[in-house]
């Protein structure tokens, strides 16, 4: 199919984690795929995805560039110690490039927004009680974006989602709970009996997809501003342990007769290093996500694509490991001590 008639995408932050799941997955689904990634980084190879190394806040230059894409998908995250200065100036980039375009705008929208009251499942509906800093800045985004719906003609939806995991690095998934697995060891950052939201990457993309291509074919059906939840896996640390624990044993971590070692985060060192880390203390004011039972409903995004993508948590775990390089599959022997 020839470029000039293909559905064109242009994922802002393509070189990020979710940004670069976003465009394999869109050029899977037979999009045109621009992705934008910051002037004089280096250019990744991936087969279906042109890179367009312009400023995103050079609004005009990626809208010319990026003139034939319908759909943005807003992949831009801060550094998560910069999201009072960052997440709000990227946003209002973001808009700007689709009302240029008169594009639909996607945003992957977190579960920041509903604070440390929330329900332990999650609907569309759900009051929005932001009680840290980064929950505040979420509900102010979509509150901007619905306003850029109705004001400004930028039809705008938010696909909500749980941490993510698979894809690469760059979360709790690799950072904390898999990290020392080749050691057989889990680390886990919660209550172990304390169900949370969890997003296999490749799925959600893949969900994106579906919910552009359906948004497009009748826009009229639909609000200027939607939002809808992506329900991927809901587990506990338990849950976790179990599938780790697998995992470990196929790729040949634990001893015969020996189980997976687990251990938790220690979160009083990590809050009184935060006086003087500010990574640190950014993660401590997000504690709670641990603490709090929650989940998200996806009715409403099946409703819309049909039964969401949904990886078996035993294939997505191991798909994950081998994007980390931590799998049999690098070269460690299956069952090495038995």
């Amino acid at each position: 199919m020839e470029n000039s008639v293909r559905k064109t995408v242009l994922v802002l932050g393509g070189r990020g984690r979710f940004g670069l799941a976003a465009a394999q997955a869109f050029a899977a689904g037979g999009w045109r795929v621009l992705a934008q990634m910051r002037p004089g980084a280096s250019v990744p190879q991936v087969p279906g995805v042109e890179w367009l190394p312009v400023a995103v806040d050079d609004t005009a230059a990626l809208a010319r560039t990026a003139e034939a894409a319908t759909v943005v998908v807003h992949a831009l995250n801060p550094i998560y110690t910069q999201w009072d200065r960052q997440a709000m100036p990227l946003l209002d980039a973001g808009l700007r490039v689709a009302s240029h375009l008169k594009a639909l705008f996607m945003l992957p929208g977190n579960v920041y927004n509903f604070g440390s009251g929330m329900p332990e499942l999650l609907a569309e509906d759900t009051p929005q009680l932001a009680h840290t800093r980064k929950g505040q800045i979420r509900v102010a985004m979509e509150q901007q974006m619905q306003q850029a719906a109705r004001g400004d003609g930028v039809r705008s939806v938010v696909v909500r989602a749980g941490d993510f995991f698979g894809s690469g690095a760059g979360s709790w998934f690799d950072q904390v709970l898999v990290k020392d697995i080749t050691s057989g060891k889990m680390t886990y950052p919660g209550a172990f009996d304390v169900p949370t939201a969890w997003a296999y990457l490749p799925d959600l993309a893949k969900a994106f997809v579906g919910a552009a291509e359906k948004l497009l074919e009748a826009p009229g059906r639909f609000a200027p501003f939607e939002v809808f939840h992506f329900q991927g896996h809901t587990l506990t640390g338990r849950d976790w342990a179990d599938q780790l624990a697998d995992a470990a044993w196929d790729n040949g971590w634990l001893r015969p007769g020996g189980g997976l070692k687990t251990g938790s985060l220690p979160w009083p060192l990590i809050q009184a290093a935060g006086l003087l880390l500010p990574m640190w203390r950014e993660l401590a004011k997000m504690r709670y996500l641990w603490q709090t039972p929650h989940g998200l409903a996806g009715g409403k995004l099946a409703a819309l694509i049909g039964p969401e993508p949904h990886t078996e948590l035993p294939a997505a775990v191991q798909q994950s490991l081998l994007a980390l390089g931590k799998t049999r599959h690098t070269g460690c022997p299956v069952n090495a001590w038995a």
